[in-house]
Order: C-alpha cells, then sequence, then structure tokens
C-alpha cells in the first residue's frame, strides 16, 4: 500500500504547502554526517589517500603490510579501484571479483563465527520457550496451580516474565559497559554462561519465589546476549553478505523455540525418582542451559570483532582477525582501513553532543524513535508471546491432554521457525511497512478465530478451531512482525545515535515482553479466552493504525534517503497514511487500478524545483565538510 515514490511526492507536497526548506538545519547537519559516514574516504584525492594511509600505517606500527592497506584503501574508496590501478596482481583481483560473482564463499572461519552465533540465538529461543511445557507441571507442586484463584494467576506469570522484567530494568542497559569492558566475544561467553547456571539452578528450585530469583538471574543472560550477537555477526561478516547473516539471529531464535518446545513434550515422560520430585520440568528448565555451555567452548575459538579491537587501539589484532575471516589479504587491509576512517569519523561527530537528548528533540531522530517504538510495542502486543511462552496451557484448557498440548505447540514452534525462512527475502522484496500492514490484520483475525473457538459447542470444534488460529498466526506472523523490528530499528537511526537508539528499541521489546507475559494468566481468568484473544486482537488493529500513520518504508534506501524520509514531519506523513486507505480499498477491495499518485495532490513544477535546490544545498555543504 506504499511505495517510494509517495514518500518523495510527500516531500514535495510539505515543499508547496508549507513552504519550507526540504531539510531544516538540524536535519541536514544529520544528513552531511551521514553522508560522511557512509563513505569518509569519497573525493579525498589520490596524493592525499596514499598520504594519509602512510601516516595510519606508521603510527599504527603497521608499515610491514604498508603496500596491503594502500591497495585496500582504494578499494575501501571505490570498490571497481582494482580493475584501472596497476597495483593489483592477479590474486588480488581474483580474489576482489568472486566477492560478487560468488559472495557465499568465504573462509572457514567466518562460517564457523556463523554457526556460534546461530547457537546463541537458538540459546535464546530456548530460554524463553521451555517454561511454556513447565507451567503445566510445576504450579501444582509450588501450591499455586489452583486455576480458579486470581492471586495463583498472578505468581505464575510473575515468575514467567521474570527474565523479561531484568532484561527491560537492567541487564538491557549493560550491554554497552558490558561490550567496552569485555568486547563482543567475552561478552557472548559470560552472557551465555550466566544462561546455563540459571538454567541448571532453575531446575533445582522448591519454591515459586526460589525459581523466581533463578529465573531473574537468567535475564542477564538474555538482554545483553540480544543486543550483543546481532552487533558481533555484523562487524565479521563481509558486507555482501552483511544483511543475511544477521537475518540469522531472528530465524535461529525461532529453531530455539522449536526446540525447546521439542524437549518439553520427550521430557514430560521422565518419571520422578526418590528424592526428585518434578523430575520433568526440572529436566525441561534445566536443559535449556547445554546449548549455552556449548556455545561457551565453542567462542573460545571465535574470531573477536575487528571493529572493537581497532577501537581499542589493537590494529595488528585487528588485521589478524581479518585475515581469519576473509579470503584475501587486501580484503583484510580494506575492512582494517576503512573501519579505521569510520571510527575516526563517528568520534569526530559524537563530540559535545549529548545524543540521548538529541534522539527525542530532533525531529528526524525522535520521527525514527517512535516509528521503532511501534514496531517494537508492536512485536509483543500482537500476542505472539502469549502463545510462545502460554500455548501448553491455552491447549490444555481447550481440552487437549497435557502430551497433546505439549506436541501441539511444537507444531506452533515448527511452524514459527519453517515461516521465519522465507523472511530473508520477504523483508527486502516486499518492504518493512508493506508487510506489517498485510500481515497485522491477518494477526487479528487468526487471534479471534482462537479466542472464539472456546464458543464452540462441542470440544472438537474448540480443539480444531484454537489449532488453526494458533498455526495460522505463526504463519502470519514469521516473516512480518517477526523479523521487522529489529531490522527497522538497526537503520532507522542515523548512525551517531545508532547504539543509544539500538538501547532503546531493544529495552522496549523486553519491557513490553515482561508485561505481556506477566498479565496473560490473570487476563485469561478474568476475560475468559475469548476476552482475552480479543483484547490482543484489537491491539493488532491500533497496531495496523498506528503503523499507517507513524511508520515510514525504509527498504532499499540510502542513509541520506532515509534522513529525507524522517525529515518529513509526523503530521504529515500521518496525513500520508489516511490517503492510503481510499487507495487501499480501490485496489484491494473494488480491484480496480488506481495510480499512487492519486493518493496525493499534484506537484508543481515549483516544488520539484525547490526539492532539487535543496538536495544541492545538501551536496555543496556536504563537499565543503568532507575532507
Amino acid at each position: 500500500m506504499s511505495s517510494d515514490k509517495g514518500d518523495t511526492n510527500i516531500a514535495h507536497s510539505e515543499h508547496k504547502h508549507h513552504h519550507e526548506p526540504h531539510l531544516d538545519a538540524a536535519t541536514k547537519a544529520i544528513s552531511n554526517a551521514n553522508a560522511k559516514l557512509a563513505n569518509p574516504l569519497r573525493g579525498v584525492p589520490y596524493d592525499r589517500l596514499m598520504s594519509d594511509v602512510e601516516i595510519f600505517a606508521q603510527e599504527r606500527g603497521l608499515t610491514h603490510i604498508l603496500p596491503q592497506l594502500k591497495k585496500g584503501a582504494l578499494i575501501a574508496q571505490d570498490p571497481t579501484a582494482y580493475q584501472s590501478h596497476d597495483m593489483f596482481d592477479e590474486e588480488d583481483k581474483r580474489v576482489l571479483n568472486m566477492e560478487v560473482t560468488h559472495k557465499w564463499k568465504q573462509t572457514g572461519t567466518l562460517y564457523y563465527m556463523v554457526i556460534m552465533t546461530s547457537l546463541a540465538a537458538a540459546v535464546q529461543g530456548m530460554d524463553e520457550a521451555v517454561i511454556n511445557g513447565a507451567q503445566i507441571i510445576y504450579p501444582a507442586q509450588f501450591g499455586i496451580g489452583d486455576k480458579t484463584s486470581m492471586r495463583d494467576s498472578w505468581l505464575i506469570g510473575v515468575v514467567n516474565s521474570a527474565p523479561y522484567l531484568c532484561c527491560a530494568v537492567v541487564s538491557c542497559w549493560l550491554t554497552h559497559p558490558l561490550n567496552q569492558w569485555l568486547g563482543r566475544k567475552k561478552t557472548i561467553f559470560l552472557t551465555c554462561l550466566i544462561s546455563f547456571v540459571t538454567c541448571i539452578w532453575s531446575g533445582l528450585t522448591n519454591t515459586w519465589w526460589h525459581l523466581f530469583i533463578a529465573r531473574f538471574f537468567l535475564g542477564f543472560g538474555i538482554g545483553p546476549k540480544s543486543a550483543t550477537v546481532p552487533v558481533y555477526a555484523a562487524e565479521c561478516s563481509p558486507a555482501p553478505i552483511r544483511g543475511a547473516l544477521v537475518m540469522m539471529w531472528q530465524m535461529w531464535t525461532a529453531f530455539g523455540i522449536m526446540l525447546g518446545d521439542l524437549i518439553d513434550l520427550c521430557f514430560y515422560f521422565i518419571p520422578d525418582r526418590p528424592g526428585a520430585t518434578g523430575l520433568n520440568w526440572r529436566l525441561m528448565l534445566g536443559s535449556a542451559g547445554i546449548p549455552g555451555l556449548i556455545v561457551c567452548m565453542q567462542v573460545l575459538w571465535a574470531p573477536e570483532s575487528p571493529r572493537w579491537l581497532i577501537g581499542k587501539g589493537r590494529y595488528q589484532d585487528a588485521y589478524n582477525e581479518l585475515c581469519r575471516l576473509r579470503l584475501g589479504t587486501v580484503q583484510a587491509a580494506r575492512d582494517l582501513y576503512y573501519i579505521h576512517v569510520l571510527l575516526e569519523a563517528e568520534n569526530e561527530m559524537k563530540k559535545g553532543r549529548n545524543r540521548l537528548v538529541e534522539m527525542f528533540t530532533i525531529p528526524r531522530n525522535r520521527n525514527a524513535a517512535l516509528a521503532s517504538w511501534v514496531v517494537m510495542f508492536g512485536q509483543q502486543f500482537c500476542g505472539v508471546n502469549v502463545i510462545a511462552y502460554y500455548s501448553s496451557n491455552i491447549f490444555v484448557q481447550s481440552g487437549f491432554s497435557q502430551v497433546a498440548a505439549l506436541a501441539s505447540s511444537l507444531g506452533f514452534g515448527v511452524l514459527n521457525w519453517l515461516f521465519a525462512l522465507p523472511a530473508v527475502f520477504t523483508i527486502d522484496t516486499f518492504g518493512r511497512r508493506n508487510l506489517l500492514l498485510f500481515t497485522f490484520p491477518l494477526l487479528a483475525i487468526c487471534l479471534l478465530i482462537t479466542g472464539f473457538s472456546f464458543w464452540c459447542p462441542t470440544e472438537t470444534g474448540t480443539v480444531t478451531g484454537v489449532s488453526v488460529g494458533i498455526y495460522l498466526f505463526a504463519v502470519f506472523y514469521s516473516p512480518g512482525e517477526g523479523p521487522v523490528p529489529f531490522t527497522y530499528s538497526a537503520e532507522a537511526f542515523p548512525l551517531y545515535i545508532r547504539d543509544i537508539g539500538m538501547s532503546f528499541a531493544t529495552a522496549t521489546t523486553w519491557f513490553w515482553n515482561f508485561v505481556l507475559s506477566i498479565t496473560w494468566p490473570s487476563l485469561l481468568l478474568a476475560f475468559k479466552p475469548q476476552g482475552a484473544f480479543g483484547w490482543y486482537a484489537a491491539w493488532c488493529m491500533i497496531l495496523w493504525v498506528l503503523i499507517l500513520l507513524f511508520v515510514r518504508e525504509t527498504k532499499g534506501k540510502t542513509l541520506e534517503e532515509l534522513d529525507q524520509v524522517f525529515a518529513v514531519p509526523a503530521r504529515t506523513h500521518a496525513a500520508y497514511g489516511l490517503r492510503q486507505i481510499p487507495y487501499g480499498i480501490k485496489k484491494f477491495l473494488l480491484f480496480q487500478n488506481p495510480t499512487p499518485e492519486q493518493l496525493y495532490e499534484a506537484e508543481s513544477s515549483d516544488s520539484s524545483i525547490s526539492d532539487d535546490k535543496a538536495t544541492n544545498e545538501v551536496r555543496e555543504d556536504l563537499e565543503k565538510r568532507t575532507p
């Protein structure tokens, strides 16, 4: 229901009706900064570039690789430079050509890193999912299993939500200091070790409050890991496949949820032993720590993030790691020098600025924060983790036996993982905003099917309706609201506040995850399944409106183009969203073929000239400021 051309037309309409510059002064400065950060070497003359490289090599003790650094700097400035400069030999050209023609041909070290980060994502999913099966067993043992008691419902919610309370309040905000002090590798090691210890601890508890404490400390393993692993993967990956590898986080987290559901089903049949009451649910919770222990051992041989090493002044170590991660030394030298100039530009950009304040006071940043908040809040209040954390209880309440409920939860996990696979392609094919606008009404319908099935006069009808509703929900969630929020938040913020913006976004999703998981048992008791699922179906439609009004499309746009998209005032974009409704009705309900231009008022030639003039002013200002 949206188009890139539509975004441009909004900007043009802004010129015509408000007679303001295309970009305000603050946004223009951000655009200039982003242009410089997009490639700080752009426009640097050859002689000066070579001189800068020589100075860099001398200052960093890298004169022994100076020829490679000079080649790397040229490629960093212009990826096609090897075709026109004599300094590149045939081996250099072969390796650089392979980046384009065989982009998935990479070193064993890189794929070792991919396996490790994928397993870390699976740890995340298992940590979240195993409580799904355990909670149909442990409440009775702890004396909080009365399904008619509001007190017991709240206590179950408190125990289940404990890790996400820790994430929202404490652990997510420790991500930056942990990464600064320990680096990416050691942070991943520490968080996976915490996951291992707290999962074993959870399986040894004998009261609900003891289990709450153990699971609260599990949050220290979940929060920083959720922010660190995707960043680590991005910093180690070559540019041509970086996006796909970062997307692996969502896919393998879904796999971990499926694996957790499978473990719940397998361990359900374990009988008690003398002195070990509830051995089945204890094994469910404890087993989630085993993959974390595997990651702890695996991370010892993984490379450290070259970007982190450079930030600490360890250039030789960074070059050694890049040689492990890249096929040729010319690629390693290119990435070493390019990361260096990027970090220098970023540090210069951050001087004297309160980035947290600017995230909300500069309109361009505030619009990005609002859009990011909407999609992150929506990831929770679409109701997905009601199903991920409580599906076993839901299936039992609909008429399933406990074994059948666990098997049905496994079915949800399988679909959640399988339909996350196409997200690697659909997110860039259909666009982030379009995927959300298309899937949210379908999610609402699926939740209504699930809830209203409890009104069926027969148990068979209830069981069938609940299963269909939950399974279709997984089908529509996984390629839409599943991968979009983290991808969207990572690209919406300008580079100089991106780390703060991602901390804000991550804390948002974990806070509302906590709210959802703690309130669901009492909500279910108070409003019955029909009302509880209807509540989240209503939120899906509210979120559809919020996305229509405030979430801008980011697919396929450069940093400079994103500045223009988010510079459009929120009121103007909301009006644009409202004008899309009749367009959507004509196209999708009446099967007419309206052109996107019918959504906007006709632009005059003056507005186009104004737009071109503003763009030229930005370019001229950039040329003056670029060294």
